[in-house]
């Protein structure tokens, strides 16, 4: 690389300290409002910029690809997933990839737990009947949610995030119970007890909770389908901390409407920020917006990984989080 500054966009305004290292690193350009940018104002990103640094909700696809100059050789993604990125097309192109894994494991776990215990401890009604003024004090059988002790939860992708919500989930007394492209290790299993299915229709015939922890992949979408969610068991409950496109979230809000799943959790959703209007209406469904990853030290981390990712590659060096193809 020439020994003149990098030339560096910024999709989204970052914590404050990350943006502070990047101007003293690079030529960066932020986005100052933090508004999402435009399909416009991404081609000239890619047009201009050495480096893009986008965020999951920017699209950078085969058709935004192509309208890339030059000058860009590293998309530096300010998540841990890449399925908003074509990585094969970037590559094909010359343009590099790199994330940001590892960083946000425990906070989402932290989050997946905190939905379980939401919707089955029917804590956002009781919250919202406590700020309405209504509650005239405590009742035998106001209410009474469930357990979570002794209850099956079944993790669909038992990579970092899955095992992190199997630790919390033992620390709970919930039983572990997984669905993943290959089993694990037996001493993995041993640690959290957890038991494999090798069929996931067969798992979620069986489970009380369901928790969606595997990322969205060709293969992943709609994989709880209206079959498969069927299956499901009518007082169980579905919680989704990873990706809204592994759920038919149509087929979802019809069977919580019809009663025929019990509740939801849902941190994501399968239209981003365009989220089916009856699932609001519904008692026994919790939404969030996409806070999974939002901590102030989680974000910290991130943005410092972005800009290792960066900066080793500034100095002629292979990023250390590079994203391949074969990885997805």
């Amino acid at each position: 690389m020439p020994a003149s500054r990098l030339s560096v966009v910024v999709t989204r305004r970052l914590p404050e300290v990350v943006e502070t290292r990047m101007k003293e690193l690079f030529d960066v350009t932020l986005n100052e409002d933090d508004h999402k940018m435009s399909r416009e104002e991404l081609a000239a990103a890619v047009r201009t910029a050495d480096v893009l640094v986008p965020c999951v909700t920017d699209q950078i696809d085969q058709a935004l690809l192509a309208q890339a100059g030059e000058k860009l050789k590293l998309i530096a993604c300010y998540s841990a997933g890449v399925d908003h990125v074509d990585v094969s097309t970037a590559r094909q192109r010359g343009i590099l990839v790199s994330n940001t894994p590892g960083v946000i494991t425990d906070d989402t776990a932290d989050m997946t737990l905190a939905l379980i215990l939401a919707v089955t401890r029917r804590i956002p009604e009781g919250l919202a009947h406590m700020q309405s003024g209504a509650w005239e004090g405590w009742s035998p059988t106001a209410f009474m949610g469930g357990r979570v002790g002794g209850r099956r939860l079944g993790i669909l992708g038992m990579g970092r995030i899955g095992q992190a919500v199997a630790r919390r989930a033992r620390a709970f007394g919930m039983q572990v119970h997984y669905h993943n492209r290959k089993r694990l290790r037996p001493e993995i299993e041993e640690e959290f007890e957890a038991t494999y299915w090798e069929s996931l229709d067969q798992m979620v015939t069986r489970m009380d909770i369901l928790s969606i922890n595997c990322p969205h992949t060709p293969s992943t979408f709609h994989l709880m389908n209206a079959r498969r969610l069927k299956l499901m068991k009518p007082s169980a409950v579905i919680v989704n901390t990873s990706r809204g496109e592994v759920i038919d979230e149509n087929a979802l809000t019809r069977m919580l409407r019809a009663g025929e799943i019990a509740g939801a959790g849902l941190d994501v959703f399968e239209h981003g920020h365009e989220i089916n209007p009856r699932l609001r209406e519904l008692k026994n469904v919790v939404l969030l917006p996409h806070m999974g990853s939002a901590t102030v030290e989680g974000r910290i981390e991130m943005g410092e990984k972005v800009i290792i990712n960066i900066k080793t590659f500034a100095d002629g060096h292979r990023p250390p989080d590079l994203v391949v193809p074969a990885m997805l």
